[in-house]
């Protein structure tokens, strides 16, 4: 799969690998998603939810992955969903719609998060004593992931959400997060290279 993040962290460390559940986003073409749009903007409630059933998996993963709590994911999928259908009669068909809705949610994620204060989650810096078992636990390997990406701050965190778990590329990046490839990229890369440094310094990498 691309942009695995396994291979920019460290690829002698196969089993962190095994942690990452990577979302795979299943794209119907463009006109699918516009000829869908325009039935719901007429009226057909069904084509709605088409839209919700192809959209709803991958947007709830990828608020889970931000906010890293199960009931408040599944509200701000609610939320997305509810927003979305709110604003649907000014969906500009230029644009494509999968980078619209997921800039509702990464937006609601972000507020969600702020709200809650969750951005001022304390990163552990210590050094965790592993033990040959615990290396090899996948339970545990996982839990120390996580963590070290809830470390991140959310412009950190969101990039890599959005680039491996749910396999976005640079310009679907650009699109959902309205700012420039360039952009994309170095926040990227500074992203990475602080969850590289958080998982050493835990004895991962």
């Amino acid at each position: 799969m691309p942009g695995n993040l396994v291979a920019v962290i460290g690829s002698t460390h196969r089993r962190v690998h095994d942690q990452l559940f990577f979302v795979s986003i299943v794209l119907m073409n463009e006109t699918d998603d516009l000829q869908l749009i325009r039935e719901v903007q007429q009226g057909n409630g069904e084509s709605f939810g088409k839209l919700l059933a192809k959209y709803e998996k991958a947007i709830f993963n990828a608020a889970y992955r931000i906010i890293r709590d199960y009931e408040d994911a599944k509200d701000v999928t609610q939320n997305v969903f509810l927003k979305a259908y709110e604003n649907l009669g000014g969906f500009d068909p230029r644009h494509r719609f999968f980078s619209w809705i997921y800039r509702i949610a990464i937006n609601e994620s972000i507020n969600l998060c702020k709200s809650k204060r969750r951005f001022e989650v304390a990163e552990d810096t210590r050094v965790e004593s592993n033990t040959p078992e615990k290396l090899l636990s996948r339970t545990e390997l996982g839990r120390v992931i996580e963590k070290a990406l809830m470390s991140l701050g959310l412009e950190y965190r969101v990039v890599i959400v959005l680039r491996h778990f749910n396999d976005c590329d640079y310009r679907e990046l650009s699109e959902i997060l309205e700012i420039p490839e360039k952009t994309v990229k170095s926040r990227l890369f500074t992203a990475r290279a602080l969850l590289r440094d958080i998982l050493s310094k835990r004895g991962i990498l």
